[in-house]
């Protein structure tokens, strides 16, 4: 009875939260219908019309929750002297009554604080916490935990039944914020898509989203752990604390691969903030479209920190003297730009400050205005100004198509791909920038054939980080039309009480009066890019030390979420430690490093059997501590190479039967992912490959991953295939390596509740 009751009474407060916030989204839609009517008379009151429709729109997104419940938890302090009983309803966004009263208080908000925070040990005040499940605004069970007042004892209402549930808990088990609430999130089938983890957020990751914004965190977490879901909570909390300066500077989320950016662009919408960059690596670099793949040890070369000393090189060698002197007419005469001369001028340029397309356009005048300067001797009018005169003359050179030819064998205008292009292109250009930097067998290995056009080039992921290297020490290839851009005529806002708005409001109002100010035009070159003022990089652990340095040129202030396990770097370039990435990014503060040490999605059963993987290869890191079984073990299936195809699909048909209605996924080696759909798909299995651009993604049932690109992605089960393959990664003769085996780690620790291997040749050491 007592249960009935609770939940009556949440109901009742969720009937008077809802009726709010339908108020709260009349009014927006009022003032969104009221900005489409209002009469346009001047300028001023088009661009007021323009920021109060933009922000009666913003209010409305925020307001759209969906289907997700308003609210999932409610605190209560224990009364004191000073006051009575005080309770508060914790949910995704805030709601007031018509007398400003909170009915419903931001999960980010310091007062909701305590929901996640609270322990046995410190109850920060709290009598009770509660934990609220709703579906379709029908409030369907309540989980209460009660904490001892100050003389240790518990207050507990007659007759009531605490709700919390030890069952599915691993037995001596951590201390959890409402573990009922816990295991029922943890035991729904996966959508293909990540969720948020607002309701449902513990105190070890609550420390980590609410950690100051400046400065670079860095967070450890083995699998399971939810990093991913808090660096993505924490770029929502830090929107929500530092909405001026992050709504000015912008928020950046770097994800693994195009794939996983799929599976996590939901999170943040649902937590009320759409404002936030989300990007692969590769994506941040403009105009380079990836779609090309190279061996790993090709990619290890170029992602190692020398091939910023070879990149250096190759600009200085693209710098040189004419071999021989050229001949200019100018006018009725022929001036001749000797190598001699043109030695000089390259010389001093190279001496000089800036990037190389900035000293070329130097070099050209200089030379330019020499030539002038020995014409002027012979044809100059004795009655016009020398100096103008010289500057006239130098102008007409340097457009002969004779000058600008010399200039583009002595110092190219270059783009970053020009540069790399040729530079691959070419073992003797390869072989001259490596100087000592490079082994003849590297040398060799970066050589490949040219394309017949830039449009032709299949870039790689570690292409684009060296594009973007070479760009800076490139500069802009093109000048901008012109200068700087005009500022706002003080007129343009005429009529406008700007007075009764917010600053953001007035930031706004600014910003589109600029577009109807009188503007230069700018072109923005390739070598230009955005900055930002917080930066999250989920897998970190992945990225190389030339990938690093893509995500340093675009931090503006230092502030940088950074997680990842490094006993899942994977790929042949990983920067192998934290210690060797912060070399890279040159923190301005000391950085601090936490540890997410408790693994809620992966069970127990899981995680013993992986354990072995993970100690053969980092034997110094320790894996997580897992909250919750599974109920069942891991199976082994071994077969034979005539009887794989057929096993195989039995073993797929009985896991996702098992699983059902949620998802399974195949792991494989990469190279195996089309031959492994085509076997099940053969045997009537709707199987897809989720990168292809026509499939449904990771939202179907069934699913064929490569091992090595599953970082991040989690299943209710997975099948692993031939885990010797995975684990012999790298090595022609079919034995494991660290890199292997953490990959195998990565593969194995996939799922929620079930885990196969499906096996012709013999099993790794680590998983027998």
């Amino acid at each position: 009875m007592a249960h009935e009751r609770e939940i009556a009474e949440e109901q009742e407060s969720l009937h008077l939260a809802l009726a709010a916030l339908e108020k709260m989204r009349d009014e927006a839609r009022y003032l969104r219908d009221s900005a489409q009517v209002a009469a346009i008379k001047t300028m001023g009151a088009f661009v007021e019309r323009d920021v109060v429709m933009g922000t009666a729109l913003h209010r409305l997104e925020q307001l759209a929750i969906g289907d997700q419940p308003l609210f999932f938890g409610r605190i209560d302090y224990a009364p004191s002297a000073e006051t009575s009983d005080t309770h508060f309803h914790v949910g995704r966004l805030a709601v007031s009554d018509e007398n400003l009263n909170p009915l419903v208080v931001d999960w980010r908000a310091p007062v909701a604080e305590p929901f996640y925070r609270a322990t046995g040990v410190e109850s920060l005040g709290l009598s009770r916490r509660r934990h609220i499940s709703i579906r379709d605004h029908l409030v369907t069970g309540v989980e209460d935990e009660y904490f001892a007042d100050e003389n240790g004892e518990l207050s507990l209402p007659e007759g009531d039944v605490r709700a919390a549930t030890e069952e599915g808990l691993v037995d001596g088990g951590l201390a959890l914020g409402g573990p009922g609430a816990l295991l029922a999130a943890l035991g729904q089938a996966r959508t293909g898509r990540m969720g948020d983890i607002v309701a449902t957020i513990q105190g070890e990751q609550d420390r980590i989203i609410r950690a100051p914004l400046q400065g670079i965190l860095l967070v450890q977490g083995g699998p399971g752990t939810g990093k991913t879901a808090v660096a993505l909570h924490r770029a929502a909390y830090l929107l929500f604390t530092h909405r001026d300066t992050l709504e000015r500077h912008g928020v950046l989320v770097v994800g693994p691969n195009p794939l996983f950016l799929n599976y996590i662009e939901n999170v943040l919408p649902s937590l009320g903030e759409s404002g936030v960059t989300l990007s692969t690596l590769s994506g941040l670099v403009s105009n380079v479209v990836v779609r090309a793949t190279e061996s790993e040890e090709v990619a290890r070369i170029k992602g190692d920190m020398r091939m910023v000393k070879v990149l250096e090189r190759a600009v200085r060698t693209r710098q040189r003297a004419l071999r021989d002197d050229v001949s200019i007419p100018v006018g009725r005469a022929t001036m001749v730009l000797t190598a001699a001369m043109s030695k000089e001028a390259v010389d001093r340029a190279r001496r000089r400050p800036g990037n190389h397309n900035q000293r070329r356009s130097m070099l050209g005048r200089e030379l330019a205005l020499r030539l002038a300067h020995d014409y002027l001797p012979r044809f100059r009018n004795e009655e016009s100004d020398e100096a103008v005169l010289a500057a006239d003359v130098a102008d007409t050179i340097r457009h002969t198509p004779e000058f600008r030819a010399a200039m583009r064998r002595m110092w190219p205008r270059l783009s970053g791909q020009e540069l790399l292009h040729d530079l691959f292109g070419a073992t003797a250009l390869i072989r001259a920038a490596a100087g000592e930097h490079l082994s003849e067998e590297e040398i060799e290995l970066l050589a490949r054939p040219r394309s017949t056009s830039m449009s032709d080039i299949g870039w790689t992921d570690a292409d684009a980080a060296l594009i973007d290297e070479a760009r800076v020490l490139l500069g802009p290839r093109r000048r901008p039309r012109s200068g700087t851009t005009a500022g706002v005529s003080a007129d343009v806002l005429e009529g406008i009480n700007s007075n009764m708005y917010n600053n953001d409001i007035r930031q706004a109002a600014l910003r589109e009066a600029a577009v109807y100010a009188t503007t230069v035009a700018e072109t923005l070159d390739e070598a230009e890019f955005a900055t930002f003022g917080h930066i999250v990089v989920d897998e970190a652990q992945d990225l190389s030390p030339m990938q690093l340095r893509v995500l340093k040129r675009r931090d503006l202030s230092g502030s940088m979420t950074i997680v990842g396990d490094m006993g899942q770097a994977t790929t042949a370039a990983s920067s192998a430690s934290w210690d060797a990435t912060l070399r890279i990014l040159e923190p301005k503060r000391q950085p601090l490093l936490v540890t997410l040490s408790v693994s809620y999605r992966t069970p127990e059963e899981v995680l013993d059997k992986a354990r072995p993987t993970l100690k053969a290869a980092m034997p110094n890191l320790e894996p997580p501590r897992p909250v919750r079984r599974a109920g069942v073990m891991p199976r082994s299936v071994a077969t034979s190479t005539e009887g794989f195809a057929a096993d195989l699909v039995t073993v797929v048909r009985e896991e996702l039967a098992a699983v059902a209605p949620g998802r399974l996924a195949v792991a494989v080696t990469s190279a195996r992912v089309a031959e492994i759909v085509a076997i099940l798909r053969s045997s009537g299995l709707d199987a897809i490959d989720p990168r292809e651009s026509d499939s449904r993604g990771l939202s179907a049932d069934l699913v064929v991953i490569g091992a090595e690109g599953s970082n991040g992605l989690e299943f209710d089960g997975i099948v692993v295939v031939e885990p010797l393959e995975i684990a012999a990664r790298g090595n022609a003769v079919m034995r494991p390596t660290p890199r292997g085996l953490r990959t195998l780690y990565v593969a194995l620790t996939r799922p929620t509740r079930r885990l196969a291997l499906v096996h012709a040749l013999d099993l790794p050491p680590t998983l027998i």
